[in-house]
């Protein structure tokens, strides 16, 4: 394991999506579409989206593609989905990572699979890269349930480092469909030239990033990221047309793919 991920060989990447978002008789996102093209999903526990009926559902679906299956904890809230950050202290975080990701092992369990990895999700995954202790309440959460588990995190983040400090294997992040600041982070989507739109844009984005370590900033220049994992949003449009794309893309190029 290196200092910075798992230490994948830039030539092996895994495409992860976020999945099971809906709840009740709401659904979202493209999960079917998405299954055939991603190695790995991040399933909404049911505090920023999912209930009992849906995890349990999305559990099945991903076991039986084959695919990772990993916890996506978030922020209890639904109204905003969990994408507004909250006032919440490390050990209220700790007390809701755990929770979550407790609840979604159940149901990986009796499904007689194996969880594998935790993403968090939207404010809190954010809130987790840049403040320490939400980000050790997180990677201490993890630990507690099982020291097995990958931590998926932002490349550059702080979760990736409290991650590590807690012995935890880490997968470090990037992102096919945003630009980035000079500073190796996401461009906030509130700004101009935050989203990349056509799909070579994302393609080139895709394969600069796990070929040479190099992400497009907003200004036109470069950022270096380590990419042992991209994500594909399922809610945009294109996501399914770009999950097949840049995962067509990527093997054409010699580059193998497949969950950590």
């Amino acid at each position: 394991m290196t200092t910075e991920g798992l230490g994948l060989n830039r030539l092996k990447v895994d495409l992860n999506a976020d999945f099971g978002e809906g709840y009740g008789v709401y659904t979202f996102g493209q999960d079917d579409a998405l299954l055939p093209y991603v190695t790995s999903v991040n399933i909404a526990c049911g505090f920023h989206a999912g209930d009992p009926h849906t995890m349990k559902a999305a559990v099945d679906q991903s076991i039986a593609a084959g695919v990772a299956v990993g916890a996506h904890p978030g922020l209890p809230d639904r109204l905003g989905f969990g994408r507004r950050e909250l006032a919440v202290s490390p050990q209220e975080v700790y007390d809701l990572v755990l929770y979550q990701i407790g609840a979604l092992r159940a149901f990986v369990n009796a499904a007689g699979g194996r969880l594998a990895h935790v993403k968090p999700h939207g404010a809190l995954y954010h809130m987790a890269g840049k403040d320490r202790g939400i980000a050790d309440a997180i990677a201490r959460a993890v630990t507690h349930i099982d020291s097995r588990l990958l931590l998926y995190g932002q490349s550059g983040s702080l979760l990736l480092e409290s991650g590590r400090a807690h012995g935890l294997a880490i997968v470090s992040e990037v992102f096919a469909d945003r630009t980035y600041k000079p500073d190796g982070t996401l461009t906030p989507r509130s700004e101009r030239n935050a989203l990349l739109t056509t799909d070579d844009e994302a393609i080139g984005q895709a394969l600069s990033m796990v070929t040479r370590g190099k992400a497009a900033t907003y200004d036109g220049g470069e950022t270096e990221v380590i990419a042992d994992t991209i994500c594909l949003h399922g809610d945009g449009p294109h996501a399914a047309q770009w999950a097949r794309a840049i995962r067509t893309a990527l093997e054409r190029s010699g580059v193998q793919v497949q969950a950590p």
